[in-house]
């Protein structure tokens, strides 16, 4: 199962990609898929007749596809947990098989701590669990532009923060913990706590995958389930600040307590792919047997792509009028699910309507699509509107039906020009250059 690990699509390759944990605290295994859902391990030289590419015993790993990176012989990172070594180990690979010898090594830190790299900020960043008894587990923050320099924090001299725990990272900055907002399983007294969060670049935000304990640790009173543990999501302008709207579970576990997710949700490395009109979502998933060993498993997902939120009317006609907006495109795209219609105008900077791009002018949309450009009769594209430079806002007029997104698009294919999480089939980069992407 993948605890953090990866999951990614390598466009080199044109496959799916798997680092999991082969074993419950063992190596680091790897499987690949032409389609996302049937895999198969092949037979490799590392561990000779097995699919292991990272022998040894450690809790937490994290793999990165770093689709930016020049050197092809570092286009795979991998954070490395091993028994018996403070902190996490880290090492490149050409091909996420062979890793090299290790190249760095950070602080100490407690298990689960993973890496994620922001690239709105160009920092990659250290994503540390901490822990103390007023308020559990949480996250300490630290970042670097180079992955492998400046992260022996055990030698920091910045001052110490925080509430005082032996071991605990302290020279790191304080960053993030559940709060008041943050709610416990149904039917249990539990004070929340942040277990582990991963993220990634998608579209324009930093998409957090929070992964929230909810309930007592293994077998501890809760009908001997596994630590209830499930997935919350957060989004961010800049990787630090966290907005988190809606603090039910997005991924959570089953009430059955025989069922392979019966508790311990996590997410992976990469946090999602972006697979035709769906986000793929991979997450590992426990149950109990024989005590307090747990059988582990790996599940699979799926959302509508941008369907973390959305607009709705009904009957009658809804209306949403942006902020003011600059832009650089020139074809308006959006994800909708219209059953009835969806009309859009623009207005200037005083707010009237500019009579090129009149609601009544508006072709009506009536679609049910992650990628439907908009247009108005008598004009080709929005160019005329960059000319100036002024900013401008949309009004969507919409009956019976969601509003999942909107983007302006340089190009009549719809690419968005935004980031692609761990990628899809389709996508030749880290960014959306193609428009709608293959299945």
């Amino acid at each position: 199962m993948p605890f953090s690990d990866g999951v990614w699509y390598d466009p080199q390759d044109k496959l799916f990609k798997m680092w999991y944990m082969g074993g419950y605290l063992l190596n680091r295994c790897y499987a690949t898929s032409h389609d996302g859902i049937r895999w198969e391990k092949p037979n490799l030289d590392v561990v000779p007749g097995t699919n292991i590419v990272s022998p040894g015993v450690g809790d937490t790993t994290t793999v990165w596809l770093d689709l930016d990176e020049k050197n092809s012989k570092k286009r795979f990172k991998i954070w490395r947990e091993e028994q018996g070594k403070s902190g996490w180990g880290i090492f490149d690979s050409a091909d996420g098989i062979h890793w090299g010898v290790e190249i760095a090594r950070t602080g100490p830190a407690a298990s689960p701590t993973t890496f994620f790299y922001n690239p709105f900020r160009n920092v990659w960043v250290h994503s540390v669990r901490s822990s103390h008894p007023s308020i559990g587990r949480y996250r300490r923050y630290w970042e670097t532009q180079d992955p492998t320099v400046d992260i022996d924090w055990k030698h920091f001299t910045r001052p110490m923060v925080g509430p005082k725990v032996e071991k605990d990272p302290m020279r790191l900055p304080l960053w993030i913990c559940a709060d008041k907002c943050d709610t416990s399983y149904p039917g249990l007294n539990f004070r929340p706590e942040l277990y582990n969060l991963d993220a990634v670049a998608y579209e324009s935000v930093m998409l957090g995958m929070f992964s929230m304990l909810r309930g007592p640790r293994n077998g501890r009173g809760h009908d001997g389930r596994p630590k209830i543990k499930e997935l919350v999501v957060g989004f961010s302008r800049d990787g630090f600040h966290w907005h988190r709207p809606y603090r039910e579970p997005i991924i959570g576990i089953s009430k059955e307590i025989s069922a392979w997710n019966a508790g311990n949700i996590q997410s992976a490395g990469g946090c999602c792919l972006v697979v035709g009109d769906e986000l793929y979502i991979y997450v590992s998933g426990r149950r109990l047997f024989a005590g307090n060993h747990q059988f582990c498993s790996t599940g699979l997902a799926t959302i509508r792509r941008d369907g973390f939120a959305s607009m709705d009317a009904g009957e009658a006609e809804g209306v949403l009028t942006t902020r003011p907006i600059r832009f650089k495109g020139k074809y308006l795209f959006v994800n909708v699910a219209a059953a009835d219609e969806l009309r859009v105008e623009v207005l200037d900077r005083a707010g009237k309507v500019i009579p090129s791009f009149s609601k009544d002018r508006c072709r009506p949309v009536v679609a049910d699509k992650t990628l439907q450009a908009v247009r108005w009769q008598g004009v080709d594209d929005l160019s005329a509107l960059t000319k100036t430079n002024e900013p401008v806002r949309f009004r969507f007029h919409l009956k019976n039906g969601q509003l999942y997104s909107f983007w302006v698009s340089p190009d009549r294919s719809g690419a968005s020009h935004g980031y692609v999480a761990a990628g899809g089939p389709g996508f030749t980069s880290s960014i959306d250059t193609v428009g709608r992407s293959e299945k």
